[in-house]
């Protein structure tokens, strides 16, 4: 039964009476199908539709091809809450919960590469392909100080620039780069990872109860057990409940 509190609750995250809940699509450990009508299937998509059933609302899906474009998109009612990877640039507009959960972003480097360490990339002269506007290509933005950084829009053409280009290394999101290896024959992920993105679940800065309620769902869903069924229930391998 949805309680008073949850109400008011209910009215500010979902004004319209149904939850609009922005997906990223470009994260295929968050988003691994869809169904017949074409909805969303994954962690964040179910993520999405238990909040609208502990508010007692609908929920809609309100799909994106890269997390930068869902970013644009705060606070201007296209959606209600957003699943997108929190980083300090899109907490200027976006009122984070604590992160569910997790993925490690590492490097790819081609064969017979002299770089052995996560921190032999970023030096004079190294040149890598990152994508642009994700998460782990905003931290790169921040931190790197020497090493070129070669922007494309998606994770296929960062691949596809990285071989063409014959660049020194490949940023990436570890589950993503395990595939890609199989294109660069005597290539290597190094270990370890130079930061993990935080999956999270966002509100509009306004919605100050809707954002107490996200953080305290997010706590709850990683300390019950939720998120870690839901990575079993959808068979996803890189992806980690946060701690």
């Amino acid at each position: 039964m949805t309680t008073p509190a949850l109400s008011a609750i209910a009215r500010e995250l979902a004004p319209s009476g149904t939850l609009k809940v922005g997906i990223n699509l470009s994260n295929f450990l968050l988003v691994t199908g869809k169904t017949d009508a074409g909805d969303p299937v994954g962690v964040a998509p179910d993520m999405g539709a238990e909040i609208a059933q502990r508010l007692g609302v609908e929920v809609a899906y309100v799909p994106y091809k890269t997390p930068g474009e869902l970013a644009d998109m705060a606070a201007t009612g296209a959606w209600d809450i957003g699943l997108i990877g929190a980083e300090p640039q899109r907490a200027a507009k976006i009122a984070f919960s604590p992160a569910y959960c997790e993925i490690e972003a590492t490097y790819l480097v081609p064969a017979g590469s002299p770089l052995q360490t996560i921190a032999d990339v970023d030096q004079p002269g190294v040149r890598m392909a990152v994508t642009a506007r994700t998460a782990y290509g905003l931290w790169l933005e921040r931190n790197i100080s020497h090493a070129a950084r070669i922007e494309t829009t998606s994770l296929d053409n960062a691949l596809d620039t990285f071989l063409a280009e014959k660049l020194d290394a490949l940023a990436g999101l570890k589950p993503k780069l395990l595939s890609d290896i199989a294109r660069v024959p005597g290539g290597r992920i190094l270990d370890g990872h130079f930061m993990t993105v935080q999956q999270a679940i966002g509100t509009a800065k306004d919605n100050v109860a809707g954002a107490a309620f996200l953080k305290s769902f997010a706590d709850e869903a990683k300390a019950s057990g939720l998120v870690a069924r839901l990575i079993a229930k959808h068979q996803v391998v890189g992806l980690s409940v946060a701690r």
